[in-house]
């Protein structure tokens, strides 16, 4: 579960993203694949500074889009099957851009492929415990020199409120599939939780890193050296964030991306909107307009307008309506629509201007953002080395 929240959510939401499952039966889980063997044995425990890798903006040309289908009704219930529909439809968007992969359990790839088509790839030979690829796959990074590998964030199920026996191998199992080397971070953390420009800057909420439910001991300097490492990065800028009112712990890539090196783009609220999302998302536009990049340019930041919750379709009071949470591929932008057309057709306008050159799909995902995510949170791109 990759993300979050959004702008406009009520102030009493509490741990929004899916129901959580038992840490007994997590850890006995974990207990029975570490009894077969299983470890980390791709992995390699090495800081990346200074190997020449980082991880590069995502509007470059990907190899292929990485995705994972759900299929527990212990985490979704009865929302199961709306959200397997989400997840078809995603996948069948973007595979008319670029190859997609799903991987699913095995006892799911049946459905799974009946679902997505023959567009997509679907494979049995990664299980998952849930469909947030931006979290538990691994963050690829090149090093414009044709070379390829990935990053091991150490997925620990947003602070152990989630099973995640499986999810917390699909980092070094893809890697594998890919034949890549996979470095394992120094921090714990996810990929919706850290946004890069690409050029050495990065963006990220404390709420969800410097939180001792992924990374207790280390300070604020130990965990911003680890991710400059990790992505290839110098420099951070902090969010505060909104903590333990959603289960990523406000993740930034609901709110808060990049467009460009010195570029940013930030979702706003209504101006009547006083909840602790509002006043977040607010607080993010405040810093990065005034904040420099790596290389000492000033950010400058686009404000994207997020839709009014008295019109969207939903009413789940744990919705996430983040138009920012897109998806950027080989030639489109995919996003998402949630019912407010004026605002919805803004959006879409916006995200044309912004990216020239690309068709902007929008879809109902109204299932997945019940469930507190979004487009982005269930992708995870490739680039090509």
């Amino acid at each position: 579960m990759n993300d979050h929240r959004a702008p406009r959510i009520p102030s009493h939401r509490l741990l929004n993203r899916r129901n959580f499952l038992a840490a007994t039966g997590l850890a006995a889980a974990g207990a029975a694949w570490a009894a077969t063997g299983g470890g980390k044995a791709l992995a390699t425990p090495v800081p990346a500074s200074g190997t020449g890798f980082a991880v590069p903006l995502d509007t470059v040309p990907h190899t292929r889009t990485w995705m994972a289908w759900p299929d527990s009704t212990a985490i979704w219930g009865r929302k199961l099957a709306g959200v397997q529909a989400n997840i078809a439809l995603i996948a069948r968007t973007i595979a008319k851009y670029e190859p997609v992969t799903m991987c699913a359990n095995s006892a799911g790839v049946s459905q799974a492929r009946s679902a997505c088509g023959s567009a997509v790839t679907v494979i049995g030979s990664i299980p998952v415990d849930d469909c947030w690829m931006r979290d538990s796959g691994p963050v690829f990074r090149t090093d414009g020199a044709g070379g390829l590998d990935a990053v091991d964030l150490n997925f620990n199920g947003w602070g152990n409120k989630q099973t995640h026996a499986k999810d917390s191998l699909v980092a070094e199992r893809i890697a594998a599939e890919v034949g890549v080397r996979l470095t394992t971070a120094d921090f714990v953390g996810e990929g919706g939780a850290v946004e890069t420009d690409g050029n050495g800057t990065l963006i990220a909420t404390k709420s969800s890193l410097v939180n001792k439910n992924r990374n207790p001991g280390m300070t604020t300097a130990q965990i911003e050296t680890a991710m400059c490492d990790a992505f290839g990065a110098s420099k951070v800028i902090w969010f505060n964030g909104v903590t333990g009112r959603d289960i990523t712990d406000d993740h930034v890539d609901a709110t808060s991306r990049f467009l460009a090196a010195g570029d940013g783009l930030v979702q706003m609220p209504l101006a009547t909107d006083t909840d602790a999302w509002s006043k977040d998302a607010r607080q993010q536009y405040q810093i990065l307009s005034t904040s420099t990049d790596a290389d000492g340019t000033p950010i400058a930041v686009t404000k994207l307008q997020g839709p009014d919750y008295s019109r969207i379709r939903s009413s789940d009071v744990n919705f996430v309506a983040a138009y920012a949470n897109y998806y950027v591929c080989n030639g489109a932008v995919i996003s998402a629509q949630f019912g407010d057309t004026r605002a919805d057709a803004a959006a879409k306008a916006a995200l044309q201007r912004l990216f020239p050159g690309r068709t902007v799909e929008q879809l109902n995902i109204d299932s997945l953002g019940a469930g507190g995510g979004g487009i982005h949170c269930v992708t995870q791109q490739q680039p090509r080395p």
